[in-house]
């Protein structure tokens, strides 16, 4: 009997322990293919853990390997122009901060900034989401890349050098959103545009999604720019994927852990496989991505509101069957 025992166990925690492996988050790979340094910006969501920075400088060519933990939300950008004393103190000309230091301490980006935003996965039926966003503007050029067969997105092009007159910024390294430049209920989705029947595609977004056909370029964009992969999933986070790489001379007082690495390219904004640039409202899916229709939280997740997302299964499995093996044994 003592010996059955032994071996329920032994099989019991052969799959608690496969299962666990399916949950332990993410690890996220960030790579600067620019001309100069980035100083990525990481700003988790409102009941989600702080990750182990929120801000550091990855200089041209350099990686950093950040994890995330099961369930996490929040996202990411790169800031430039950066210029930090002796004491680390100073700021950026896009995507700062306004923590006057390189760590963002739960702060996220001034627009205009591109952004990468996460909800992990909490459990190993559950399922990451993952989109670029272009609704606070544009600064630079990101890629997002998952591990195995789920879709990349990201803007690739220079926004930059296709922005117009009325949403560049003085010195032309950003590209403001039409609400950042004009504050217009229409352009924001607010007040009586504040829903996906009202508030429609303008100019101005249209502009950034035959740009960026996978990006996210306004609140209740349609449901293509929202990718999903199976919980478990690893990411590459790209700044200026290709090979066309804005440059910048700045300097900073911090250095990071980094090393060199090479990026797969993903050229023109948009591959030939998965969802593109369409209206379409059907409802179809398939492995590597789905196609979503809950605008209204697709625009949550655009704005960082992680209130509305998906409600997430509970996460104690480890613990309910570590006491589950307890009882076997006794």
């Amino acid at each position: 009997m003592k010996q059955l025992r032994h071996i329920s166990l032994s099989i019991l925690l052969f799959f608690l322990l496969r299962d666990y492996k399916l949950v332990e988050g993410a690890t996220f790979n960030f790579v600067n293919n620019c001309g100069g340094p980035v100083w990525p910006g990481i700003l988790s969501n409102a009941g989600s853990a702080k990750l182990e920075t929120t801000g550091f400088q990855l200089p041209p060519g350099g990686s950093r390997t950040i994890v995330a933990p099961t369930g996490w939300s929040g996202r990411f950008w790169g800031r430039t122009g950066c210029s930090f004393d002796s004491s680390g103190r100073g700021s950026c000309s896009t995507g700062d901060c306004g923590s006057n230091q390189v760590e963002c301490n739960g702060a996220g980006a001034n627009p205009p900034a591109t952004l990468a935003e996460f909800t992990l996965a909490s459990g190993p039926s559950t399922q990451d989401f993952y989109d670029v966003s272009l609704v606070d503007g544009y600064n630079l050029p990101i890629m997002v890349q998952p591990s195995g067969s789920c879709m990349a997105t990201g803007c690739t092009v220079d926004l930059n050098q296709k922005c117009p007159a009325e949403l560049r910024v003085s010195n032309g390294d950003a590209c403001k959103s039409a609400c950042e430049a004009f504050n217009k209920p229409e352009y924001c989705c607010s007040g009586a545009y504040g829903n996906p029947n009202t508030c429609k595609p303008t100019m101005y977004s249209q502009l950034f999604k035959s740009a960026c056909p996978r990006s996210y370029s306004y609140a209740y964009d349609d449901p293509t720019s929202t990718f999903t992969c199976t919980g478990g999933a690893n990411y590459i986070v790209t700044f200026c994927p290709g090979s066309t790489s804005p440059s910048s001379s700045q300097k900073s007082a911090r250095d990071s852990s980094t090393s060199s690495t090479s990026t797969p390219q993903f050229s023109g904004g948009i591959t030939s496989s998965g969802p593109g640039n369409n209206n379409d409202d059907s409802n179809t899916s398939n492995n590597n991505g789905v196609m979503l229709q809950d605008n209204s939280w697709l625009a949550s997740l655009a704005t960082g509101d992680s209130a509305s997302a998906p409600t997430k299964r509970p996460k104690y499995p480890l613990l309910l069957a570590f006491s589950f093996s307890l009882v076997l044994l006794l």
